[in-house]
């Protein structure tokens, strides 16, 4: 995702987003635990997809509260 997508987003769905990344995050840990991951990039990947959403998310709280 990108950050020009990110900031496309309504707040709601930043936060779904966010919520959506973090539980992606979980899977990969899990997976590595139990079995081979295919594609170890994708912890990369989804943690800087995650940090553009957060990063927007705090961008625009701080701009709501000036």
């Amino acid at each position: 995702m990108k950050a020009a997508e990110v900031k496309k987003l309504r707040d709601d769905e930043i936060k779904a987003e966010a919520a959506r990344l973090r539980k992606r995050l979980f899977e990969l840990r899990a997976q590595t635990v139990t079995e081979k991951t295919k594609d170890s990039s994708q912890f990369r990947k989804t943690r800087k997809d995650l940090a553009r959403v957060l990063t927007e998310r705090s961008a625009r709280m701080k701009k709501a509260t000036k």
